[in-house]
């Protein structure tokens, strides 16, 4: 069971960052930090999001490294 939802993190975190990717190639850019809406871009909230889910496994607190 543990192992089923580590994947299900790993999924989520894998799909958000190939939209991530895939926004960075559309705008031209290799690094959101070149990106005009850095501060207000939805893509890189949801990455950013899955990226702390897939350390905290869903738990709040700290994170599993």
């Amino acid at each position: 069971m543990l192992e089923a939802v580590l994947n299900e993190w790993q999924i989520a975190l894998e799909q958000k960052k190939n939209a991530l990717e895939a926004c960075q190639k559309e705008k031209g850019v290799q690094s959101c930090l070149k990106c005009d809406q850095l501060l207000h871009c939805e893509v890189r909230e949801a990455y950013v999001k899955a990226v702390y889910e897939s350390m905290s496994k869903g738990e709040t607190g700290g994170f599993e490294f």
